[in-house]
Parts: C-alpha cells; sequence; structure tokens
C-alpha cells in the first residue's frame, strides 16, 4: 500500500519477472544480446539512483524480489509473466520453478501466469493443459517474437494460436497477456505487431487480451483497436518509466489510454527487475497532465486508484482491503 496526502492506494504490479540472464545458461550469442538489451533500457529510463549494477541484474533471486516488491516497493500483489526464450537460454530465461514456488510460499501476495508457444502444435496443447492443473492458471503470457527452430515469430491469428486460445477457454485461463511493444535484440520489431490482436479480440470476446507495453511504438494502433474491442487493455510496463526521462511523453501516453479506454482497461506493471516498482508508483501518485496540453483531461485520484492496482485486482480476484477501494462517491458508481 502506498499513502500520500490522506489518500491510500492498492497496488497491484501486474508484470514481474524472475530471470536467470547468467553466462552459464546463456545458450548462444541472443541470450547476450538480449539482456543486454534489457539492460540499456534500465539505465537510461530510470533514475541513476535506482541503477543496479549488471551483475546482480543478470540476476537477482526471490528474496530479492520479495524485498523490493513488497518491503520496499508499496506493492500489495504482484503477477508473475514470464519469457521462455528457450533459443536464447539453456534453462528458459524466466525462472518458472523458483517463480512458482515463491508464489506458493506468499499466496496472498504473488500470482503465477505461465506461458506457451502455438509452435510446439498437439504436444503443446498438452503441456498447456498440465501446466493449467499444476499452477493453477488465471493468465498466460504471450511472446509472439519469440525464435524456434527456423521461425522468427507467429501470430495470434494464426490456426495453431486459436486452438491454444480455444484451450484456454475450456480451462478458464481468461486473462492473455501479449507483449506487444518495443522489440528487444535479436527479436524482430515487426513480429510484435499489434495488428493481430484485432482479430483475436473480436472472435474471442470472453477472454481479456491484455496488451503489454500498450502497442509502443503503435501507440495509435493499439488505441483504435482497444476501442472497438472492450475486452483489450493496456498494461504500462515500459511506458511508465518515461514519467522520468520524458513526462511530457509519458503525459501523452496516458492522455491517449484514458481518452480510448478509459481508466477501467489500464494496468499499472514495473515490469521488474526492468525497473523497482517503489519510484514509480511515488512518481505517478504525484503525476499530472501539464496544464498546457490541454486535449487531455486531468488524471483524477480514483483514475490513479484504478490503474495502479484496482483493474488488475478486479481481473483476477485479488481482495481489496476495506478502505483502500475508490472514495465514497466513485464507489456508488462502480463495484471494486
Amino acid at each position: 500500500m502506498y499513502s500520500k496526502d490522506g489518500e491510500n492506494y492498492f497496488v497491484v504490479d501486474a508484470h514481474v519477472a524472475l530471470w536467470d540472464a547468467r553466462p552459464e545458461n546463456q545458450l548462444n550469442i541472443h541470450g547476450k544480446q538480449f539482456i543486454d538489451c534489457f539492460y540499456d533500457y534500465h539505465r537510461n529510463l530510470g533514475p541513476e539512483s535506482e541503477l543496479w549494477p549488471y551483475e546482480d541484474f543478470l540476476y537477482y533471486g526471490g528474496e530479492r524480489l520479495m524485498r523490493d516488491l513488497f518491503t520496499d516497493g508499496y506493492v500489495d500483489h504482484a503477477i508473475f509473466q514470464p519469457a521462455h526464450l528457450g533459443a536464447f537460454y539453456r534453462n528458459g530465461f524466466g525462472q518458472a520453478e523458483e517463480a512458482f514456488a515463491l508464489t506458493q510460499a506468499h499466496p496472498d501476495k504473488l500470482t503465477y501466469n505461465h506461458c506457451w508457444d502455438p509452435r510446439f502444435e498437439e504436444e503443446g496443447l498438452e503441456w498447456l493443459r498440465r501446466d493449467a492443473e499444476r499452477f493453477g492458471l488465471q493468465g498466460v503470457k504471450l511472446y509472439t517474437a519469440e525464435w524456434k527452430e527456423g521461425s522468427r515469430g507467429y501470430k495470434l491469428d494464426d490456426p495453431w494460436t486459436y486452438r491454444y486460445l480455444e484451450t484456454c477457454q475450456e480451462l478458464g485461463i481468461r486473462n492473455i497477456h501479449v507483449h506487444k511493444g518495443p522489440t528487444i535484440r535479436p527479436l524482430d520489431r515487426d513480429a510484435f505487431d499489434v495488428a493481430d490482436v484485432d482479430h483475436a479480440a473480436t472472435d474471442f470476446p470472453d477472454l481479456n487480451f491484455v496488451v503489454e507495453h500498450c502497442g509502443l511504438p503503435r501507440l495509435e494502433d493499439f488505441c483504435w483497436i482497444a476501442t472497438q474491442e472492450p475486452n483489450v487493455h493496456a498494461g504500462l510496463a515500459v511506458a511508465i518509466p518515461f514519467i522520468h526521462t520524458r513526462p511530457r511523453y509519458f503525459a501523452q501516453i496516458l492522455g491517449e489510454l484514458l481518452y480510448w479506454l478509459d481508466e477501467d482497461r489500464i494496468q499499472f506493471s514495473s515490469d521488474y527487475a526492468l525497473w523497482t516498482p517503489r519510484w514509480l508508483v511515488e512518481k505517478f501518485v504525484d503525476f499530472q497532465i501539464p496544464e498546457d496540453m490541454t486535449e487531455y483531461a486531468p488524471v483524477t485520484v480514483d483514475q490513479k486508484k484504478k490503474i495502479l492496482g484496482l483493474n488488475a485486482a478486479a481481473m483476477y480476484g485479488i481482495e481489496v482491503p476495506q478502505g483502500l477501494g475508490l472514495t465514497a462517491e466513485a464507489d456508488a458508481k462502480a463495484v471494486v
């Protein structure tokens, strides 16, 4: 929980990871390229005071994650969104077993989402059914630019992807988080194009499609899709650190999202460990649209409360303690 000026904010960090990019886990040069690109984002978009040593960034472990999120970072609940990247890392990039063990040890604080790749076809469907039962999955994280043998990506509207989305429906996995944002070396930028979200969201109206990184750098494309597809949501991972380096750019991103989607379909995400949540939460609560950007309305406290945690809590059935919902006036219009 974060408190400021008499207001209390329930915080759900909807996109966190526990990764291992140490040299012994790197399968090839691409593993180093990938984590080096991550580190460039980390050091170029965050405050200098929050910069980690490179060696710490390669692998930080569960103890530090718990401290950075819950002891120091104001987070009440966090959701793991792993990327496997088996073409780059021997034991995968996202550490599924370690992350799930943390979730089992702290079920009140952590939710584990898993990942799948439709290019594994029937074998992968069996893995999905097994994983859904073992992990108790409510959501999955998809990386459409991930490499597999000769393939350098897939689309949400591919026939095999539809088989997997149909299976998610059958298994009660309703929340489909998709990386649709800036590329990471050596992945292909166009494999993260947001256009395929439109087709899938139309054909699977009972699923929530959370577009992580809100389609950047294709924000306009994303907004036009999301405004006509009510089951499309925006994750602020990667977008929100611009609040520090380019606050007017962040004001434009947030202003457009609030205009097209409104505050009910936007989720706070630190993208830990790219960035730690503490400074992001503090800056977001203090943030306001510059007065000269008159095409955008001011951001209200209740809008900030929804974005920081209440939206993701509603999507995942996370209990919000009494007194940490919206104001009494807003509570009369919405159920938290």
